[in-house]
């Protein structure tokens, strides 16, 4: 009675927290912080481990994000990782080898992701064709025009680039020589998709479109404008990755980018987002690309043999895949005894 009233006047309960979507997503960063910083000590608990895992959080979760709101409105975008590539050879080719202001060379390599996003949420919304092979098709036709442009117009398959301090600094630069300066952009993407995700109304549009897209629909949400908006989004995030390496790494290579395709699945899924869409969370995208950056960068901390850091990912993503289903039974269960 106490715990029903003090849930009914606002307050915290058990099965408040049980329901939230993040709470397995914080349960394993949780185990998997602990795990690591007992074997990696001082080092990875100091200012050197901090970065080394926050600045590949960053990177793979400015991607997660909107490749989370696709999943959680029942979707799929595998493009991310020929866009990462297109825009960073984009951006180096105009400002690098064409020597144009740095401001072109990113509104170009942007305007390659919000391209294919466009083009993916075309033939996702226009056709029959499911979003997880449509955007397969779109990779690879990006990855092929990436490579074969490159030679065309540089006759190489890497472009360099000097960008000026300013961008240097603004995308590209590390602070204290550890902290790279995505780690803010990625704070700041947080923040703007929460407050879309949880604060104003298209949050719902989302989720409901998750549930079921026809039902959405008839209730008067334009399916297929946010289907596009979503896949715009997802290849503007990719493409902002693309341009920051460059700016990072002062260098653009066409074979790059493909290994986030599944890592930004992996951190949603872990995050506790469910691959029948429907359900998840800002939150819980955030821990679970925390999640995944620390189990990446601890098993060099720790000493580890590299393939244990695999076996550690794939067991981490089969377990968030059964706690989401644990989590929701027991948020449903308890549901259903409080009415």
């Amino acid at each position: 009675m106490s715990t029903q009233s003090s849930s009914d006047a606002g307050g915290f309960s058990i099965g408040d927290l049980i329901r939230r979507p993040e709470t397995g997503s914080l349960i394993g960063f949780i185990v998997v912080y602990v795990f690591f910083a007992s074997l990696g000590g001082a080092v990875f608990m100091g200012a050197p481990g901090w970065s080394s895992w926050l600045n590949i959080a960053a990177e793979v979760g400015i991607i997660a994000l909107p490749v989370g709101l696709l999943m959680i409105s029942g979707e799929f975008d595998l493009s991310v990782g020929s866009i990462i590539p297109a825009s960073s050879m984009t951006a180096a080719i105009l400002s690098g080898h064409y020597e144009l202001p740095a401001l072109v060379g990113i509104i170009g390599g942007l305007s390659v992701g919000l391209l294919v996003g466009f083009i993916n949420g075309l033939i996702v919304t226009r056709t029959t064709i499911p979003s997880l092979i449509a955007t397969i098709g779109s990779m690879f036709a990006v990855m092929g025009l990436t490579l074969g442009l490159a030679v065309l117009i540089k006759g190489s398959t890497s472009v360099s680039y000097v960008p000026d301090p300013v961008t240097k600094g603004l995308l590209g630069t590390f602070i204290n020589g550890m902290f790279n300066v995505s780690i803010f952009w990625w704070l700041g993407f947080v923040a703007v998709y929460y407050f879309l995700v949880h604060v104003a109304p298209i949050g719902n549009w989302v989720f409901a479109m998750g549930g079921d897209r026809e039902s959405a629909r008839n209730a008067g949400i334009p399916t297929d404008k946010l289907t596009i908006g979503l896949f715009m989004a997802s290849g503007f995030g990719a493409a902002f990755v693309g341009i920051a390496q460059v700016m990072t790494y002062q260098a653009a290579q066409v074979a790059g980018g493909q290994s986030f395709i599944f890592n930004s699945i992996m951190c949603v899924v872990i995050g506790g987002v469910l691959l029948t869409g429907g359900a998840g969370s800002i939150i819980g995208i955030v821990l679970g690309t925390m999640t995944f950056a620390v189990v990446n960068q601890g098993i060099f901390f720790a000493a580890l043999d590299p393939n244990i850091g695999s076996i550690i990912i794939g067991a981490l993503l089969l377990t968030a895949v059964l706690s989401n289903d644990t989590f929701r039974a027991l948020a449903m269960n308890y549901a259903t005894k409080k009415k």
